[in-house]
């Protein structure tokens, strides 16, 4: 199964909840850019990941344990007595584009289907959700949606995205790039651009906005590594891998 890359085309910090930012943001998936997982065969003794990278405490370990606490444990102990994860990477790993938040959505929802484990949709976004705060959005299935609350509260847009290119200027620690927003740009929240863009369609914003005003993380990450993005140049997350609409 594909395993799609998500951009923000906007991201813009509403708040704190506890140790959680709380956002307003427009994802968007990108099909064109994915991994792959798939099960293979083989006896390997328990749950285990095969992958074309070195990975370790990788997120898929969490999507087993959640399924084990909901009451499936007996039933992933059987099935991966005798399969393995395959996981071919190919998003860039660091980039801001929820390559790990989709790989634990696609895992879930195969399991969901190859076990039959009947889970409903509302309740996979909520395991999703105790997974990771990308997750539910890679579950829902959305082509595009504004998500809000820390991630978990999703609303299907009907969107207009025009043709993009993504490059990747290296990887960028997500949790020092939110830490630097908490130390230096807290003062720089704007919830009312937020609640203006959630309306507009991205073809809009992009022709619209600069990147400064999009993405609230820019900031901070350019502190830390030094990015340097030109004007028409859009950080996705946490960054660093960015896009540009295509001439």
């Amino acid at each position: 199964m594909k395993s799609p890359a998500k951009i923000n085309i906007f991201l813009k910090i509403t708040g704190m909840r506890g140790a959680y930012h709380e956002l307003c943001s427009r994802f968007v998936r990108v099909e064109n850019l994915h991994d792959e997982i798939e099960f293979i065969d083989g006896n390997f003794g328990g749950f285990t990941i095969k992958s074309n990278i070195e990975i370790s405490n990788n997120i898929l370990h969490k999507v087993y344990a959640r399924l084990c606490e909901a009451g499936f444990e007996r039933t992933l102990s059987d099935f991966f007595a005798t399969h393995a994860v395959s996981l071919n990477k190919q998003i860039p790993l660091g980039g801001g584009l929820g390559g790990g938040s989709s790989n634990a959505a696609t895992l879930l929802l195969m399991l969901n289907s190859e076990l039959n484990l009947g889970i409903s949709r509302e309740r996979l976004i909520a395991i999703a959700k105790s997974i990771g705060a990308d997750v539910p959005f890679f579950v829902a299935g959305f082509a595009s949606a504004n998500v809000s609350g820390i991630g978990e509260i999703i609303e299907p847009f009907d969107d207009r995205v025009p043709p993009l290119e993504i490059a990747t200027k290296g990887q960028c620690d997500t949790a020092r790039v939110y830490g630097e927003f908490r130390a230096r740009f807290m003062d720089t929240i704007d919830r009312e651009l937020a609640a203006r863009l959630v309306h507009l369609p991205s073809d809009t914003i992009l022709s619209e906005f600069a990147n400064l005003q999009l993405n609230d993380l820019l900031a901070p990450a350019n502190a830390l590594y030094a990015l340097n993005l030109a004007d028409d140049e859009f950080l996705s997350g946490s960054g660093g891998s960015y896009f540009k609409v295509k001439k």
